[in-house]
């Protein structure tokens, strides 16, 4: 099963265990998570993650943001 939570972010049961990740990619929302509050900046995400953009980590923040704020997740 596969959902699209936005145009950057995924949750597929057949990728990462279900975890949400950047559309096509395997990378994990919550590793760019973990990197901000590490104190990573964008510029330094994006050398790790070369296939991100600054769109990403903004997906990955209102994501974040919005799960905590117990919003719907999934766009229709």
């Amino acid at each position: 099963m596969r959902v699209e939570i936005n145009d950057y972010i995924v949750i597929d049961s057949e990728i990462c265990h279900g975890k949400p990740t950047f559309r096509g990619t395997r990378i994990m929302v919550w590793q760019v998570l973990e990197m901000l509050k590490a104190g990573y900046g964008f510029e330094e995400i994006l050398r790790e993650f070369p296939s991100l953009t600054v769109e990403h980590i903004k997906a990955a923040l209102d994501f974040a943001a919005k799960k905590v704020a117990g919003e719907r997740l999934v766009t229709a």
